[in-house]
């Protein structure tokens, strides 16, 4: 009788740790699946991310462009400004000056 009982212990001993095993593995497979889907998620968003910072780059070079234009057209601007020609022109506009060697013409009153 003692015979008997050993190997059914044994037997349950093993089952038990069969089963152990058996929630053991599918406790690390529910663990990596869920890291792969929080992963997943994760580059999701990061793509997502990725592509805004995109545009937004685009968006600043453009804007950069068009500023280190504009001050390429100030500077020549500001040459001209300094040129005789320039303070001749204001002159004869603004102040209706003309130079000495000039004739104006003037249209008679009817």
């Amino acid at each position: 009788m003692n015979e008997d009982k050993r190997p059914r212990r044994r037997e349950r001993r093993r089952s038990r740790d069969r089963w152990g095993n058996r929630m053991a593995i599918i406790g690390i497979t529910l663990v990596v699946f869920c890291l792969g889907v929080v992963v997943n998620v994760k580059s999701a968003s990061m793509k997502k991310k990725d592509m805004e910072y995109q545009v937004r780059e685009e968006a600043l070079q453009k804007q950069l462009d068009y500023e280190i234009n504009r001050a390429n057209e100030l500077e020549e601007y500001r040459v001209y400004v300094q040129t005789k020609q320039y303070i001749e022109e204001v002159a004869k506009q603004k102040l209706g000056l003309v130079n000495p060697d000039e004739i104006l013409l003037k249209p008679s009153p009817k």
